[in-house]
């Protein structure tokens, strides 16, 4: 695994030992950033499940300013912090071992926004949607973010939501990747008699 391109190009990424992490392959990241980069000017990235925190790190290197790293497992936890430190981009992130919809509520308590977020759970996991609807609830989302969903291929999230809307989806043999943008309802704009 390495960083695809960007100030961080060809840094090489450790994976996290056993089997209970799936790193995204370079040839899907590849894919993934041609969809919603390549570059980005500046910004805030969420790399819920974050794994080895490839994804978090690939945005960093193509130009997103902070990234917040969240995974549960200790030791996915110790290889991002290596990796961060490795692609030279430890100054620009933030890292948690928490759980992610535990995350998401302290990240609200800060204010931030997010201009992009991945979602990159295990598999068994399909709930990404009302994790999605979680974000967006908690006013986390910048306006238009972007929200990258990685999952089963056999399993189909749906095209719209309530404030999402489905942009691309696309298989990758036994993964799929949805990519999604977050269409805030603007506010009726209420005219008063003078």
């Amino acid at each position: 695994m390495r960083v695809i391109a960007g100030t961080a190009k060809g840094r090489t990424l450790k994976a996290v030992p056993g089997k209970n992490t799936r790193p995204t392959t370079d040839k899907v990241k590849e894919a993934i950033f041609s969809m919603i980069g390549p570059f980005f000017d500046g910004g805030f990235v969420l790399d819920l499940f974050a794994g080895t925190g490839g994804l978090g790190i690939e945005s960093l290197s193509r130009g997103m300013d902070r990234a917040v790293f969240v995974d549960l497992d200790g030791g996915s936890i110790e290889v991002i912090k290596q990796n961060v430190q490795a692609a030279g981009v430890a100054e620009q992130a933030e890292i948690y071992r928490t759980e992610a919809v535990r995350a998401v509520k302290a990240l609200a308590k800060r204010g931030l926004k997010f201009e992009l977020v991945f979602l990159d759970p295990p598999y068994r996991m399909k709930e990404m949607d009302s994790l999605m609807n979680e974000l967006a609830e908690r006013d986390l989302l910048g306006t238009d973010a972007t929200i990258v969903v990685e999952h089963d291929a056999d399993h189909v999230y749906p095209e719209t939501m309530e404030v999402f809307r489905q942009i691309r989806h696309s298989k990758y043999g036994d993964t799929a990747v949805t990519i999604y943008r977050y269409e805030k309802a603007t506010e009726p704009t209420v005219h008063m008699e003078a």
